[in-house]
């Protein structure tokens, strides 16, 4: 599996360094299937990214959950990643235009798979907030993925889920700065559990919509109390994302 990691950030700030492939910590397994949005984006057949569907041939993930170089593929319907073996190749890899590795910027990615996936009970899309919308603070919302279980700890081949909280944006940039965390494009939670290496491109779900894109945290304690964890804020791209599917041929 190809280990990439936000290193070139740390030329910026010794005393912080992060982490690209950002399990679950301090959560519990989620009933199998109940999250049937979820994919595992792999690497030669070994998990490297979490991922959701949004429609029947799309998927939103991060956008630093691919080097060009990579060929990635999308598992649909999973619980148990060792059973799974509804595997999708991916025909088009969109990264935002303007993403940017350093500081990290535009962090979210689109997969338009090779063929459409059957929908059932095991694999369905979920749905994404309105253009602009907020998340208020406190609101209680959830994050999964198949990730590292503690910082520098197994990976988890079920999928694992924890609730967090909505932070305020403001104490977010005040606890980053202004070189990492930018409020327009980011959000972030802070809780008893959060994500881990292996969880980036996972959805942040609050209600019944994905809100956010899992896209960093700090490297040497994963849901650390000091460095929230940061997402992507999907309703600042709702444009890009409409433009794309319906340009789709």
């Amino acid at each position: 599996m190809t280990i990439i990691s936000l290193l070139l950030l740390a030329s910026l700030l010794p005393n912080l360094t992060f982490t690209a492939r950002v399990g679950i910590v301090n959560g519990t397994e989620a009933k199998p299937h109940s999250r049937p949005y979820m994919v595992s984006i792999q690497v030669f057949g070994e998990h490297d990214c979490g991922g959701f569907l949004i429609s029947d041939e799309f998927v939103l993930t991060a956008a630093h959950c691919w080097e060009r170089s990579q060929v990635l593929t999308v598992v649909v319907g999973a619980h148990d990643l060792r059973k799974s073996k509804n595997r999708v190749g991916v025909k088009n890899y969109i990264p935002h235009p303007d993403y940017r590795r350093s500081p990290i910027r535009n962090d979210i990615m689109l997969l338009r798979l090779k063929k459409k996936i059957k929908l059932n009970k095991y694999v369905k899309w979920i749905s994404l907030p309105k253009d602009g919308e907020e998340v208020n603070v406190d609101t209680l919302c959830s994050v999964a993925g198949w990730g590292r279980l503690w910082t520098d700890g197994p990976m988890s081949s079920r999928l694992m889920e924890a609730n967090v909280h909505i932070m305020n944006n403001s104490e977010c940039y005040k606890r980053w700065g202004e070189i990492y965390y930018s409020v327009s494009q980011m959000m972030c939670t802070q809780s008893y559990g959060g994500f881990c290496n292996g969880d980036s491109g996972g959805p942040l779900v609050c209600g019944d919509a994905a809100v956010g894109v899992v896209s960093f945290r700090y490297i040497h304690l994963c849901n650390s109390p000091a460095y929230p964890n940061v997402y992507t804020k999907i309703s600042s791209y709702l444009p890009w994302i409409q433009q794309i599917i319906r340009n789709v041929k």
